[in-house]
């Protein structure tokens, strides 16, 4: 359990002394004292309180370590919103719909791109950004269509515009399969996604152009996930050599068992 580490973390954050606690939560300054140095455990009336006071659900306050949370997490969870590090939090996403009230497919634009990270939950930055409608689409689940920048996706080309369809539940995430990632320091990337969510708590993100490297994210990093739709391109793409089709693939598997087993590696030589 991480609650005494996770008490002080919080409590030095908000630049508060054990008095001003104590006082908030109708305790003894001894009594906040003994629950942040392990010497006593709060009864349930008073960890509701802590969880109202720190605005922080009891299980994360109990069960999660705080320390190893990015910074743009902790500080969105000390606003009051929760994190997620299961994947399968009810999520309330920001949409808009047509004058018949049936679902519009947004576009973020290159210039909305930087912005979209901070932004994808604020209903007025949805509000403003241009929508379609594409009918070949299933109306009943919902799409967003965002601008893809860089090399490490062919056949989807630099300047790109790929669909996705938004992702409720991360653990539905298919190995091997392209998605959309938004993440609070990275913002929008196009991967090919395995997932790892039961493992580790990760995801591992991996190119088709096999000269970049795969990469792990933390779940509680992840802001949204859009599963690949279909993609417009700006160019028209030659097309390639059979054998030059066959080797990605492939190199793309190897890259992927080695990141694994580096990994193991290095937890096999932390417990040493």
């Amino acid at each position: 359990m991480y609650l005494t580490t996770n008490l002080k973390l919080l409590r030095k954050r908000r630049k508060r002394s054990q008095e001003d606690v104590a006082q908030n939560l109708g305790i003894t300054r001894s009594a906040y004292n003994s629950y942040e140095n392990g010497v006593a455990e709060p009864g349930i009336q008073v960890l509701i309180r802590l969880s109202d006071f720190y605005q922080v659900n009891i299980d994360k306050l109990i069960r999660l370590d705080l320390e190893s949370v990015a910074e743009s997490q902790l500080s969105q969870l000390e606003k009051g919103f929760d994190l997620d590090v299961k994947g399968t939090r009810l999520r309330v996403l920001a949409t808009t719909v047509d004058s018949e009230d049936d679902e519009n497919v947004e576009l973020v634009p290159v210039k909305a791109k930087a912005g979209y990270a901070t932004g994808y939950a604020d209903p007025d930055f949805i509000r403003v950004l241009p929508a379609f409608k594409l009918p070949f689409l299933n109306q009943n689940r919902k799409y967003r269509t965002f601008p893809i920048s860089g090399d490490s996706m062919p056949p989807v080309l630099d300047g790109a515009f790929v669909t996705g369809e938004y992702l409720q539940d991360w653990n539905h995430i298919k190995n091997g399969q392209p998605y959309i990632v938004v993440t609070a320091d990275e913002g929008i990337v196009f991967k090919v996604i395995y997932n790892r969510i039961e493992e580790d708590g990760s995801l591992l993100l991996c190119s088709t152009n096999p000269l970049y490297q795969p990469y792990n994210v933390k779940v509680q990093d992840v802001l949204e996930i859009w599963k690949f739709v279909n993609y417009i391109n700006p160019k028209f793409e030659e097309p390639k050599a059979s054998n030059q089709d066959e080797v990605g693939p492939a190199l793309r598997i190897i890259q992927r068992e080695m990141s694994l087993i580096r990994e193991q590696v290095r937890n096999i030589e932390d417990k040493i």
